[in-house]
């Protein structure tokens, strides 16, 4: 497993919407929550890099891996390790091309199955993502790492605030002891679908 996909980083926005409803007696202010970027314009389908700086790729160990599954395309190892080189080096859609023919060796790596997603959403693929968690879950119905990503793909990628608070309901009720608990609760806590009439243009 590579990481999760990063957390959103706009909940300060939500304090700050708080603290200007006390002190200045505003009303009427509506946060519309939105996952990964800060601002008022809902993001559909974000290409986003998480936030560790890349790493620069070993051309000769890729090169090492492209020649070996060249000879044997059903070597799982260099099939994943190629794929994680690409990934920990953000270039995705590359990363992708491995993570699929490592699943396609081992079709029950959850690890595999929910990296390729990570890396469909990261390189601007939502659905294709969220297709792919599926295939995760059908391995492991409560997986941790896979119920996060899903909430962020929904909430992020789609505008699903409801499918997200759903996953990230299961994740708690599933994984107790999750090493993220409490940024899961601090997602759910700031992620509300915001009614139509009162946030004065409809989602994307």
């Amino acid at each position: 497993m590579r990481e999760q996909i990063e957390p959103p980083t706009q909940y300060a926005w939500v304090v700050y919407a708080a603290a200007m409803l006390m002190v200045g007696g505003l009303t009427g202010y509506v946060l519309s929550v939105q996952m990964n970027r800060p601002g008022t314009t809902p993001i559909a389908a974000p290409a986003t890099a998480p936030a560790a700086a890349a790493t620069v790729v070993n051309d000769a160990e890729l090169r090492a891996y492209r020649d070996i599954l060249a000879r044997d395309p059903k070597n799982l190892d260099a099939a994943v390790k190629a794929g994680n080189l690409l990934y920990d080096a953000q270039r995705y859609v590359e990363a992708i091309a491995f993570y699929q023919q490592a699943f396609a060796i081992n079709p029950s790596d959850i690890n595999v199955s929910t990296d390729l997603g990570t890396a469909l959403w990261y390189a601007g693929r939502a659905d294709e993502a969220l297709a792919q968690y599926q295939k995760s879950l059908a391995i492991n119905a409560t997986h941790g790492q896979t119920l996060f990503n899903v909430g962020i793909v929904r909430a992020d990628g789609k505008s699903d605030y409801a499918g997200a608070l759903a996953a990230w309901a299961t994740l708690l009720e599933t994984n107790p002891r999750y090493p993220d608990v409490p940024r899961v609760q601090t997602l759910i806590s700031g992620t509300k679908p915001v009614p139509i009439g009162e946030a004065g243009a409809a989602h994307a």
